[in-house]
């Protein structure tokens, strides 16, 4: 049985590699039409906390809320340390083609201060449990990112386009005074005589330039979005079977039940994740802007989206008015990744983090692990509570 697991957990990491490195490819070619942030703040984040969400939903509507919110805490304690701390490092050392001193990250602000609120939010609101209400509340804040990050999006491309004009018609003219540095006496005349015919002309060159490059830029941007679908079909498809065989696997060597549900479970759960991270953090400075983006992103989707989900579950199971109850484990859960992630985000304030970072946060995630231990699982029963 044990053999079984094994192989079964090996066979499926390497499809979900596989779906990572489509991912992670999709999202590298279409940061360069939409933006690195953009594409790793929402759609590299939503594909990559796909697992997380398929197992809060079956969670939620079963009437299993631990569970269904201890996914999202776990994701959150783990990314925010280890995942962090693992890109940085594949960043800023030689396990990156084009390693970096440092990775400027002044252009997250917005982010950043965003998952603190809503890392606040969520454990203050927690206080009384969750009811339809902060449901409404987390869902309306992950639209708020949403629009966030488009109005950001739309101001860079505003920024950029004169610039980038700019930037071509000093080569266009460039280009033309060496033209006319060859051009002989004759020439010139003939274009004095006909001035229309010879504009036209070079009008309908540099339209047809643009026609022949317009395919094949069309072709490109087509071939990402398919190869980005299928790596996010690929870990639909593989995240399940994976968990599942490790989770098997943990129970046939003997692993403890909070080993299980505070390390392995989190780390299988964020499997695609990582795989994302580690690839476009090898890619330089392009890449880690993507995996930054996508790790802040991704998080401050577990805060929004994904608690608005075990809301909509809860409500599913049990009813409108029903409720997410508290109890003691959840309870220190939300305070410990409230403050790590606080602890996690105060460093990123500065203009640039690098490799010391990535250690910290690295000795940051021992520590938490650790903290679990102590932290005391005699639990009330989660169940419905009504809210006053």
């Amino acid at each position: 049985m044990t053999e079984n697991n094994l192989i079964d957990m090996l066979i499926w990491l390497g499809e979900l590699i596989l779906a990572s490195w489509a991912l992670s490819y999709g999202a590298e070619h279409l940061s360069i039409k939409y933006g690195a942030k953009f594409i790793g703040r929402t759609v590299l984040s939503v594909a990559t906390t796909l697992p997380e969400i398929a197992i809060v939903v079956y969670a939620a509507t079963a009437g299993d809320y631990g569970i269904a919110l201890g996914a999202g805490l776990g994701s959150n304690l783990l990314m925010m340390t280890l995942g962090f701390s693992i890109m940085l490092i594949i960043a800023t050392t030689k396990l990156s083609k084009s390693p970096l001193k440092g990775i400027d990250v002044r252009a997250f602000k917005l982010d950043k201060i965003f998952l603190i609120i809503t890392a606040v939010l969520s454990a203050v609101l927690f206080i009384d449990g969750y009811n339809y209400l902060d449901g409404f509340i987390f869902a309306g804040m992950f639209v708020a990112y949403i629009i966030m990050a488009l109005h950001e999006m739309q101001t860079e491309k505003r920024r950029e386009t004169p610039a980038l004009m700019s930037s071509n018609a000093f080569k266009k003219n460039n280009r033309n005074q060496k033209n006319n540095k060859k051009k002989n006496n004759l020439e010139r005349a003939a274009s004095k005589i006909t001035p229309i015919d010879s504009k036209l002309e070079r009008d309908l060159t540099e339209d047809k330039k643009d026609h022949q490059h317009a395919p094949q830029g069309f072709k490109l941007m087509l071939k990402a979005v398919l190869i980005f679908i299928a790596g996010t079909v690929g870990i639909l498809i593989g995240a399940e079977p994976f968990i599942h065989s490790l989770e098997g696997l943990s129970v046939d060597v003997g692993i403890s039940a909070i080993i299980l549900a505070v390390i392995i479970s989190p780390i299988a759960g964020e499997m695609p994740e990582k795989i994302s991270l580690m690839i476009l953090a090898r890619k330089g400075a392009d890449g880690a802007s993507i995996a930054i983006s996508n790790v802040l992103g991704s998080k401050i989707l577990n805060n929004t989206l994904l608690l608005a989900v075990a809301v909509f579950g809860s409500m599913y199971h049990g009813g409108f008015f029903s409720a997410i109850g508290v109890n003691t484990l959840l309870s220190y859960q939300m305070i410990l990744v409230t403050v790590v992630t606080i602890v996690a985000l105060i460093p990123m304030f500065k203009r640039e983090i690098g490799f010391k970072l990535g250690i910290m946060l690295a000795g940051l995630y021992v520590i938490s692990i650790i903290f679990q231990f102590f932290i005391p699982h005699e639990s009330i029963p989660v169940g419905e509570t009504n809210k006053t």
